[in-house]
């Protein structure tokens, strides 16, 4: 009895530090990823992939690659069309240029603004930082992710690459999706944010 006792004991601390794990490992970012994408209403995978999704794969959390980057502001830029993955073409202009040191090498990346989503209401603010890295077409997607930012009040601002995530078009290929300007390239390996994803089309 007491033997069976002990083990119940050590299955239930096995199974609750399981629980903390997932939830320690978990951040606001990637449980709000996993909550829409588990959302069939909103969520951009195919029925097929919807069915058995389970989570994203994310790199673990790593605070060295949140940055602090300087913002020079380009007014005067005018807008220009943007490529994507389908016919469309995508209204952008530079907003500003950030600087930043990361993984001791200085970068510098263009942050963008769209032009219908300027004109919407609550997105006023937005800014479109879409980069490229050394594990585009291995760990992650290979046409590159995008990180949300907003215009600070100041010349300085936060990028948290552990918020770094794939176009749409990584899951279907029916979203039009801006391409990476070659520009933004960021020459070291960017192990933080969403990983590839791997469709079940694939694994069959």
């Amino acid at each position: 009895m007491r033997i069976l006792i002990v083990l119940f004991t050590l299955a239930l601390f096995a199974s609750c530090s399981e629980n903390k794990k997932m939830i320690v490992h978990e951040t606001p970012f990637q449980e709000k990823m996993n909550t829409e994408f588990k959302d069939a209403s909103v969520s951009p995978l195919k029925s097929k992939d919807l069915k058995g999704f389970k989570g994203l794969d994310f790199f673990t959390y790593d605070s060295t690659f949140v940055v602090t980057a300087t913002l020079k502001r380009t007014p005067n830029t005018e807008w220009f069309d943007m490529r994507t993955t389908t016919d469309r073409i995508s209204k952008e202009r530079v907003f500003g240029i950030v600087t930043f040191e990361l993984k001791g090498k200085t970068f510098q990346l263009n942050t963008y603004q769209g032009k219908e989503l300027s004109e919407q209401e609550g997105f006023e603010n937005y800014l479109f930082l879409p980069f490229l890295d050394h594990t585009n077409g291995t760990s992650t997607y290979k046409g590159g992710r995008y990180i949300d930012l907003e215009i600070p009040k100041g010349n300085t601002i936060e990028i948290d690459f552990n918020s770094a995530y794939n176009p749409y078009c990584a899951y279907d290929e029916k979203y039009s999706c801006p391409i990476v300007p070659m520009e933004n390239y960021v020459a070291v390996d960017v192990e933080a944010g969403v990983k590839a994803f791997v469709s079940v089309y694939d694994e069959d």
